[in-house]
């Protein structure tokens, strides 16, 4: 059975604040404490799978290597503490665009949705529902995970544990941010496209867009929303079409729920995925 937000926001802990048990760390301790938990996390098996890092670059890749592969299960208090201290410390160096700046109630904007202080964000997820488990992959699932850290993934499962099947295309989930800018995130798996496009890939897609527009604003607090480009990634839907179905069912969507959210955003994290929205915005 579908999951619905009466059914686990108690078991996410949604309404409450994030509160990290580690303080954001300066910069110039970052290295120290991805050493450390690196060493926290000695036991891993997969550790031994990646060549030693000789920089701080390199550590830091291997901590994400090792935390991309890692499942749902829950950390030590202790190693939190310390990936808390890391990913806050992190945070504080980024500069966040608050979609509030943006000059129109629909917008579109260029970068790196996780830099994007939104209410919500929306990640394109599979239909497991608990991130990608593919090492430094480029896809926006694997960087949403990275950057909000591992409560992301033990949330996800909580989810899905508690509703027993894979996700449904067209449908959406919700979790805090944790280490993101955005307080939330909503998971939507949209359609995979193989050959041609057909009208049920359209409607699908459509379906994830309003499922998320839904869920949205059945918590209060969310009034500006950020969406990434569902399903035109490895799920192979043609961008052209998907940013013109994303125009419209949000058009639609806002018509019919007036006054509900403050801004939407469409991020493009390549020019031509930018050109496509500001030609329909």
């Amino acid at each position: 059975m579908l999951a619905t937000l009466p059914g686990y926001r108690d078991a996410v802990a949604l309404d409450e604040p994030f509160r990290p048990l580690g303080t954001p760390a300066p910069a110039h301790e970052l290295d120290q404490l991805t050493g450390l938990a690196l060493r926290m996390l000695g036991d891993d098996p997969w550790i031994g799978r990646f060549p030693v890092p000789g920089s701080a670059d390199e550590r830091r890749r291997l901590l994400r290597a090792v935390l991309t592969i890692r499942g749902p299960a829950p950390l030590d208090p202790e190693l939190v503490a310390v990936l808390d201290a890391l990913l806050g410390g992190e945070r504080q160096r980024m500069r966040p665009a608050d979609v509030l700046e943006l000059p129109a109630p629909v917008a579109v904007w260029r970068g790196d949705i996780t830099r994007l202080a939104a209410d919500a964000i929306v990640n394109a997820a599979n239909d497991a529902m608990l991130g990608c488990f593919q090492p430094m992959h480029a896809c926006v699932d694997n960087a949403i995970h990275n950057v909000a850290g591992p409560r992301l993934r033990a949330d996800c499962g909580r989810i899905m544990s508690l509703q027993g099947t894979p996700e449904p295309t067209g449908t959406a989930k919700i979790t805090r941010g944790y280490h993101l800018p955005a307080p939330f995130v909503l998971h939507t798996v949209g359609p995979i496209v193989h050959g041609n496009l057909l009208p049920a890939h359209e409607s699908a897609l459509a379906d994830s867009y309003r499922a998320c527009l839904d869920l949205a604003a059945e918590v209060p607090a969310i009034r500006t929303i950020a969406f990434c480009g569902i399903s035109t990634g490895i799920f192979g839907f043609p961008k052209r079409p998907a940013a013109r179905i994303a125009v419209g069912t949000v058009r639609d969507w806002l018509a019919a729920h007036p006054g509900r959210l403050d801004r939407v955003v469409f991020v493009a994290f390549r020019a031509e995925d930018e050109a496509f929205y500001r030609e329909l915005l």
